[in-house]
């Protein structure tokens, strides 16, 4: 599904923020990225979604690979979940929702919001989906808790039927309580759409209580890639030490 070949990222000072990647993720997989700030998560997702390209290597999205050709065909399959959320304030429930269909529809379908009776149809069963009664539809997003934005925000990312789901810690603001129904929506949305999911987390316990692969990151590299019971209190304690190392940097790649 997603295939990372000896990847590298390396940015314009030189700094390598991703070092040498070569991973596979299968369809349908819900994977969460975890490691200390400047591992390199962010890059990794960012040269999924194609905001980054790779300075050394391949990566394959199917059978394509991610290049200038095929980006935007590529983006089209990949649906976001901001850390910011990036809602519209002033725009209804249902309505944020069907801002995932822009990259499909017509400006001048999205400038009146005249979305087809199936596309709103399907943007009601999302919701549903995520938790978010009817009586929700037709109010703002700004009127909404920091829960149920999220949840608005998870059935966007999936209304245009994505093949892989990047949400970038997506649940950093809630309550331990409503994080965990906010990853449980995550979840179930995945898996009712065999929808390969990628999340970054800082909060290891949801980590191993949701994921079904942990890839972490340490330095730009792979430091533990499997199950979430093969991470042990060793691994946990080593990947999050404190590390005096400076960053690794390069040559700048002509």
């Amino acid at each position: 599904m997603l295939g990372f070949e000896a990847v590298s990222c390396i940015y314009d000072d030189g700094t390598k923020a991703v070092d040498n990647i070569s991973i596979h993720i299968k369809q349908g997989e819900f994977c969460v990225l975890l490691g200390p700030s400047g591992a390199g998560k962010s890059t990794l997702m960012n040269l999924i979604n194609g905001v980054t390209e790779p300075s050394r290597g391949t990566l394959r999205f199917d059978s394509l690979v991610l290049n200038k050709k095929n980006k935007t065909n590529i983006q089209r399959s990949i649906g976001m979940i901001h850390q910011q959320l990036h809602l519209v304030p002033r725009l209804s429930v249902l309505h944020n929702v069907l801002t995932g269909l822009l990259p499909d529809v017509s400006l001048w379908r999205s400038l009146i919001k005249l979305f087809t009776p199936d596309e709103q149809r399907r943007a009601c069963q999302l919701l549903d989906e995520v938790g978010l009664e009817e009586k929700h539809l037709s109010r703002r997003a700004s009127n909404l808790s920091g829960g149920q934005q999220q949840r608005v925000a998870i059935a966007r990312a999936f209304i245009s039927d994505p093949k892989v789901v990047l949400a970038d810690e997506p649940v950093a603001s809630l309550d331990p309580a409503m994080s965990r129904s906010v990853l449980n929506s995550l979840k179930t949305a995945a898996e009712n759409h065999n929808t390969t999911v990628l999340c970054t987390l800082h909060q290891l316990d949801y980590a191993l209580e949701f994921a079904d692969r942990i890839i972490a990151l340490k330095n730009g590299r792979v430091f533990f890639d499997g199950h979430p019971d093969e991470l042990d209190e060793s691994t946990q304690a080593e990947l999050y030490s404190l590390d005096q190392s400076q960053p690794v940097k390069l040559e700048k790649v002509a």
